[in-house]
């Protein structure tokens, strides 16, 4: 079994993704817009570009997203996407390119749990915790 988080957004999954790719080093495995599903699927002119399904890794591990159909986007709450970083340096490059145009909840730092943590909401809407994790000791 495999459990994958599945993100949706609001028209611009195209463009995170593509954001991802640059800020994470995600790759793009597979992006399949509305206007590829059958021809009897009632799909509104201006959303047949938008994304129906698509998946991406970040360092092997898979996401899938997708454009909500209109109508049916709701702001992410509940959860975040994680990211375990080894190197502080990457993990506070990788948070502050995440939180560029978005949401800082918790700002980068040291804290007794980790050598760097911070929470943010990206500026596509996508809660994220960026982690350093301390070492631990047996």
């Amino acid at each position: 079994m495999q459990v994958n988080p599945y993100l949706f957004f609001n028209g611009n999954c195209e463009e995170a993704l593509k954001y991802y790719e640059k800020v994470l080093g995600a790759k793009i495995d597979a992006m399949m817009p509305y206007e590829g599903g059958p021809a009897d699927m009632p799909t509104p002119a201006e959303w047949k570009k938008k994304i129906m399904h698509a998946s991406f890794t970040v360092d092997g591990e898979v996401v899938m997203a997708s454009d909500a159909f209109p109508g049916d986007f709701h702001q992410p709450q509940g959860f975040a996407v994680a990211l375990q970083v080894d190197d502080p340096a990457d993990a506070e490059r990788r948070f502050k390119a995440l939180a560029d145009g978005g949401t800082v909840k918790m700002p980068f730092a040291k804290t007794f749990f980790s050598n760097g943590f911070g929470m943010c909401v990206d500026k596509f809407g996508t809660p994220w915790m960026v982690n350093c994790p301390a070492e631990m000791s047996s």
